[in-house]
């Protein structure tokens, strides 16, 4: 991650630096999270410019069996550093309603996106 990276969790903390980030991850996983293990899944990558990537993927904490669904939503924002690593700049991370989403695509067909990952 850069030094400057900023991560926002679904619960709204933000963090800035990469230490912020370290220190609350070792937290986490010290804590609430002890035990668990993660799992993602890349849905799309896309390049807006030669040295910039957003990637979008799906992601979970779990425990024994890694779930088939990932009940989260994780937008990374990359840029290549001059020595032509890739490194995160930004994480934003949204914990899914399936249930309000279901209720919101029933009641306004609209909100439907074409390519539903």
């Amino acid at each position: 991650m850069t030094p400057t990276n900023a991560s926002d969790t679904f619960v709204g903390t933000r963090y800035q630096g990469r230490r912020d980030i370290v220190e609350s991850h070792r937290t986490l996983f010290a804590k609430f999270l002890k035990g668990t293990r993660l799992a993602d899944e890349v849905l799309d990558v896309r390049f807006p410019g030669p040295d910039t990537a957003v990637v979008t993927g799906r992601g979970d904490t779990y425990k024994g069996t890694r779930p088939r669904r990932l009940s989260k939503v994780e937008t990374y924002v990359l840029v290549r550093q001059a020595d032509g690593r890739w490194r995160i700049a930004a994480f934003q991370n949204t914990k899914r309603r399936p249930l309000m989403e279901a209720i919101s695509f029933r009641t306004a067909p609209g909100l439907v996106p074409t390519d539903r990952h």
